[in-house]
């Protein structure tokens, strides 16, 4: 079942607007060609993404129920009340939290947080945190990246007489909670003009907005106004954690917290930065190393570690909780190895729909199952569902592939559900173990009604053919400067043809590692994750790989990191 062939999308812009771009901004044609290519075909705007500044950020007021939401947060703090944070388990929550605590602590609030367990809680509010921050004597509830979908625990907070202030990025469902504001821009009612914020972002431009509201009022007239610029260290951090996309205003807001992040003059990050030996931070450091290690503290702990290792002044308590998130991290990567052979071998005995996976096992834990989704999404190319099950319930979480959208496809097969939510690529559900036949044939229905046989092969985007020749040292350099890299941004990618193999080899044991020439001009290729492909090596061939700078030894030169390859002749 596993897909091997890939289909090659080339990207298409204008030919007028690439050469437009490149006369009016000074740029390598290759350059201009990408940047139409993301979308920014005119000058204007292709100025505005390359410098964007932010002061360049929209209104925070724009967003639903913001004013409402500020309104009651000034309250709170004039009149010395308690304020109860609630995030969730993921790194968008673990920074979303550390960032508002932070944040209004330093407006001078009284502030406590709550992070559910994945294990006890499950996914957003929590029945029983809402429960003891009334008992704690709080009288505001503040959600951060969860909370649209909370129905039941919103009617718990008005039992109970407090308000519930619910900030969150994730899709509506048709009922939302009964609560004082919901700022969620993909509310019908939003005028924000950029709707993809992670769940830290909508906390930044609440923070933004309260900000505003209290200077206004003379609030900071005895008081030190905090620089909120401080925080986008979190804000960058949690946005590329969630996979939003990396333009508009993520990509201001990214850009100016990769800075921060790689200066790590937060005592948490620089520990984090140390255990992940990260040495210069990027979007593909955040992603692989960062992330990852404060991820394990919601998959296998204690998600409010990752919030103390944020919040840590310093000293040997963030060492140590850096190491305890880094011993984390390698457990959950054995865990999710087991699983993923489990579930490679549950595909392997006929376990697969032809459409779509769900898969069920009462072993596997709940903390990696997202991941594993995702490496069986890129193994077989189908929308997947991973259920933990345990006392007779299923924790799902699924992962889809392009085109199909996976929150609308969880709704038209929610009758066998307890309930879901998540965005149009990944998703999360619950579900009564005797349920899970039954829904996976409703997913397989739907799957099937959606995806045809070519939507099933996976596809890799590129943004056109080149030479060698073309690919100098200041044009790959010039692309450098298009990042931050991640979803809706990504990193260039081209088509080279006809090429000469020259001493092809396995490197590290999965790697393969060549050079490549044509019309007199040589490079080298880095392939990862390849080496089984060692055999496909032979004759000439058609490459598609992103170009980068390779710095050995105090030497830079032009490299190419493999996505595919094939045989000219083929």
């Amino acid at each position: 079942m596993k897909a091997m062939v890939k289909r090659w999308i080339e990207r298409q812009s204008d030919v007028d607007q690439i050469a437009a771009l490149a006369a009016e901004l000074g740029m390598m044609s290759l350059t201009a060609r990408v940047l139409a290519n993301r979308g920014q075909s005119s000058p204007a705007s292709a100025y505005d993404f390359l410098h964007a500044k932010l002061n360049s950020l929209p209104d925070p007021d724009l967003l639903p129920d913001m004013e409402i939401a500020v309104s009651r947060l000034e309250e709170a703090l004039v009149k010395g009340e308690k304020i109860s944070v609630h995030g969730d388990y993921d790194v968008d929550g673990i920074t979303g939290t550390a960032l508002l605590v932070e944040s209004l602590r330093a407006f001078g609030g009284d502030i406590e947080y709550h992070l559910p367990s994945r294990m006890t809680d499950g996914y957003g509010l929590s029945g029983a945190a809402i429960n003891r921050a009334a008992q704690s004597g709080c009288s505001l509830v503040l959600s951060v990246d969860c909370g649209v979908s909370a129905v039941v625990e919103a009617d718990l907070v008005n039992e109970l007489g407090l308000d519930l202030i619910i900030t969150d990025h994730h899709q509506a469902p048709e009922r939302l909670p009964a609560c004082l504001a919901l700022v969620n821009p993909h509310l019908p009612n939003n005028r924000f003009p950029w709707p993809n914020l992670a769940g830290v972002g909508v906390a930044f431009f609440l923070l933004l907005s309260l900000r505003r509201r209290l200077r206004e009022n003379g609030w900071f007239a005895e008081r030190i106004e905090p620089d909120l610029r401080q925080g986008l260290d979190l804000v960058a951090l949690g946005t590329i954690a969630d996979m939003v996309p990396l333009g508009g205003v993520n990509r201001i807001l990214v850009r100016f917290g990769l800075q921060l992040l790689d200066a790590g003059k937060r005592p948490g990050i620089a520990a984090l930065k140390r255990v992940a030996e990260v040495t210069k931070v990027t979007c593909g450091t955040v992603g692989f190393r960062l992330a990852p290690r404060l991820n394990a503290a919601g998959r296998l702990d204690d998600a409010t570690l990752g919030v103390k290792l944020l919040l840590g002044a310093g000293g040997d308590p963030v060492v140590e909780l850096a190491a305890h998130l880094d011993r984390c991290n390698r457990e959950r990567q054995q865990l999710e190895e087991q699983t993923l052979h489990e579930a490679i071998a549950a595909v392997d005995e006929g376990g697969a729909g032809e459409h779509s996976l769900v898969l069920a096992a009462e072993a596997w834990h709940p903390g990696v199952i997202g991941i594993v989704a995702s490496r069986l999404v890129e193994r077989y190319y189908r929308p997947t569902v991973m259920i933990a099950l345990a006392d007779g319930t299923g924790k799902g979480s699924a992962r889809s592939v392009h085109g199909f959208h996976l929150f609308a496809a969880l709704g038209r097969s929610a009758n066998s559900l307890d309930g879901f939510g998540g965005h149009a690529a990944a998703a999360g559900l619950t579900i009564k173990a005797e349920r899970v036949d039954e829904f996976r044939a409703d997913f397989e229905r739907v799957a099937a009604s959606e995806l045809n046989a070519e939507d099933l092969i996976p596809r890799l985007e590129h943004d056109g053919e080149v030479e060698l020749s073309e690919l100098e040292m200041l044009t790959v350099v010039q692309l450098a400067e298009l990042a931050p890299f991640g979803i809706g941004n990504p990193q260039p990618s081209f088509v080279c043809r006809n090429l000469e193999l020259i001493s092809p080899q396995i490197v590290g044991e999965k790697h393969l590692r060549f050079r490549v020439q044509s019309q007199g001009i040589q490079l080298g290729c880095i392939a990862f994750g390849m080496a089984d492909r060692f055999d496909q090596l032979h004759g000439q061939i058609d490459l598609l790989f992103r170009p980068e700078i390779n710095s050995f030894r105090g030497r830079d030169s032009v490299q190419l990191q493999v996505a595919d390859f094939r045989s000219s002749l083929s």
